[in-house]
Protein backbone atom coordinates (compact mmCIF):
# COMPACT_ATOMS: atom_id res chain seq x y z
CA UNK A 1 0.00 0.00 0.00
CA UNK A 2 1.34 3.42 -0.60
CA UNK A 3 0.11 6.69 -1.37
CA UNK A 4 -0.44 8.57 -5.01
CA UNK A 5 -0.87 12.13 -5.46
CA UNK A 6 -2.33 13.95 -8.50
CA UNK A 7 -2.39 17.46 -9.54
CA UNK A 8 -4.07 19.47 -11.93
CA UNK A 9 -3.94 23.12 -13.35
CA UNK A 10 -5.23 25.08 -15.91
CA UNK A 11 -1.87 25.96 -17.41
CA UNK A 12 -0.15 24.19 -20.10
CA UNK A 13 2.92 24.16 -19.16
CA UNK A 14 5.29 20.79 -19.38
CA UNK A 15 5.48 20.33 -15.38
CA UNK A 16 8.35 18.02 -16.46
CA UNK A 17 10.84 20.94 -16.72
CA UNK A 18 10.10 20.71 -12.57
CA UNK A 19 11.59 17.03 -12.06
CA UNK A 20 14.10 16.20 -9.99
CA UNK A 21 16.38 13.60 -8.16
CA UNK A 22 13.09 14.11 -5.30
CA UNK A 23 10.16 14.66 -7.54
CA UNK A 24 8.62 14.03 -11.10
CA UNK A 25 5.59 14.85 -12.66
CA UNK A 26 4.51 12.50 -15.64
CA UNK A 27 1.12 11.77 -17.32
CA UNK A 28 -1.21 9.71 -14.95
CA UNK A 29 -1.95 6.15 -16.29
CA UNK A 30 -5.35 5.73 -17.51
CA UNK A 31 -6.06 3.32 -14.86
CA UNK A 32 -6.25 6.16 -12.58
CA UNK A 33 -9.39 7.85 -14.14
CA UNK A 34 -11.79 6.90 -10.87
CA UNK A 35 -9.36 9.54 -8.73
CA UNK A 36 -8.61 11.99 -11.71
CA UNK A 37 -11.91 13.16 -11.48
CA UNK A 38 -12.11 14.59 -8.83
CA UNK A 39 -9.25 16.62 -10.26
CA UNK A 40 -10.77 20.28 -11.35
CA UNK A 41 -8.58 21.20 -14.23
CA UNK A 42 -7.75 19.91 -17.64
CA UNK A 43 -4.18 19.42 -17.21
CA UNK A 44 -3.45 16.46 -15.24
CA UNK A 45 -0.02 14.91 -13.51
CA UNK A 46 0.66 12.35 -11.43
CA UNK A 47 3.46 13.53 -9.17
CA UNK A 48 6.15 10.40 -8.44
CA UNK A 49 9.11 10.84 -5.02
CA UNK A 50 12.19 9.31 -5.26
CA UNK A 51 10.38 6.24 -3.99
CA UNK A 52 8.47 5.74 -7.56
CA UNK A 53 4.97 6.11 -5.83
CA UNK A 54 4.26 9.10 -3.58
CA UNK A 55 5.50 8.18 -0.30
CA UNK A 56 8.08 10.13 0.14
CA UNK A 57 6.16 13.52 0.63
CA UNK A 58 5.12 15.16 3.97
CA UNK A 59 1.70 13.03 4.63
CA UNK A 60 -0.47 13.31 7.62
CA UNK A 61 -3.41 11.34 8.72
CA UNK A 62 -4.92 13.94 10.60
CA UNK A 63 -5.96 16.73 9.08
CA UNK A 64 -7.19 18.45 12.67
CA UNK A 65 -3.13 18.95 13.37
CA UNK A 66 -3.68 20.99 10.39
CA UNK A 67 -0.15 22.53 8.86
CA UNK A 68 2.74 22.93 10.79
CA UNK A 69 6.40 23.20 10.68
CA UNK A 70 8.55 19.92 11.60
CA UNK A 71 9.40 19.00 14.48
CA UNK A 72 12.25 16.56 16.46
CA UNK A 73 9.70 14.32 18.18
CA UNK A 74 7.93 13.38 14.77
CA UNK A 75 11.00 12.17 12.50
CA UNK A 76 10.21 13.48 9.33
CA UNK A 77 12.81 12.42 6.90
CA UNK A 78 15.33 14.78 5.19
CA UNK A 79 13.96 13.48 1.66
CA UNK A 80 10.41 14.36 2.45
CA UNK A 81 11.14 17.70 3.14
CA UNK A 82 12.63 18.35 0.16
CA UNK A 83 10.25 17.08 -1.83
CA UNK A 84 7.26 18.87 -0.50
CA UNK A 85 8.82 22.06 -0.66
CA UNK A 86 9.49 21.55 -4.29
CA UNK A 87 6.06 20.59 -4.95
CA UNK A 88 4.85 23.74 -2.39
CA UNK A 89 7.15 25.90 -4.90
CA UNK A 90 5.70 24.12 -7.84
CA UNK A 91 2.41 24.98 -6.85
CA UNK A 92 3.02 28.61 -5.63
CA UNK A 93 4.77 29.38 -9.15
CA UNK A 94 1.38 28.46 -10.86
CA UNK A 95 -0.84 29.96 -8.39
CA UNK A 96 0.88 33.52 -8.19
CA UNK A 97 1.04 33.05 -12.63
CA UNK A 98 -2.53 33.00 -12.03
CA UNK A 99 -3.11 29.42 -12.45
CA UNK A 100 -5.76 27.27 -11.28
CA UNK A 101 -4.27 24.69 -9.08
CA UNK A 102 -5.33 21.47 -7.18
CA UNK A 103 -4.42 18.42 -6.14
CA UNK A 104 -5.09 14.85 -4.81
CA UNK A 105 -3.58 12.84 -2.03
CA UNK A 106 -4.98 9.38 -1.61
CA UNK A 107 -3.71 6.08 0.16
CA UNK A 108 -4.09 3.63 -2.45
CA UNK A 109 -7.39 1.33 -2.40
CA UNK A 110 -9.49 4.08 -0.85
CA UNK A 111 -13.21 4.74 -2.24
CA UNK A 112 -14.19 8.14 -3.59
CA UNK A 113 -16.59 9.08 -0.84
CA UNK A 114 -12.99 9.07 1.61
CA UNK A 115 -12.21 12.14 -0.26
CA UNK A 116 -12.55 15.32 1.60
CA UNK A 117 -11.86 18.74 0.31
CA UNK A 118 -10.16 21.95 1.59
CA UNK A 119 -9.41 24.67 0.37
CA UNK A 120 -5.52 26.02 0.92
CA UNK A 121 -4.84 29.90 0.52
CA UNK A 122 -0.66 29.48 0.05
CA UNK A 123 -0.05 33.25 1.80
CA UNK A 124 -1.51 31.47 5.16
CA UNK A 125 0.45 28.83 4.52
CA UNK A 126 4.53 28.93 4.76
CA UNK A 127 6.52 26.20 2.61
CA UNK A 128 7.82 24.74 5.75
CA UNK A 129 4.71 24.01 7.12
CA UNK A 130 2.90 22.82 4.26
CA UNK A 131 2.10 18.98 4.42
CA UNK A 132 -0.94 16.79 2.41
CA UNK A 133 -3.40 15.31 4.42
CA UNK A 134 -4.45 11.82 3.42
CA UNK A 135 -7.69 11.48 1.32
CA UNK A 136 -7.82 14.69 0.83
CA UNK A 137 -8.35 17.34 -2.10
CA UNK A 138 -6.57 20.19 -2.04
CA UNK A 139 -7.91 23.55 -3.89
CA UNK A 140 -5.29 26.16 -3.82
CA UNK A 141 -5.59 29.94 -3.70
Amino acid sequence: MCYALFLSTDSSEDLTRYNSDLISFQLPDPVDQRHLSTLKNREKWYVGSISGCSCTFRHLLSVELGFGEPVDWYGEEENELRATAELYRTIAGLVSRGHEVDCLDIWEGARKSDIQAKVVNLSEVAEKAFRLFENYHFVFQ
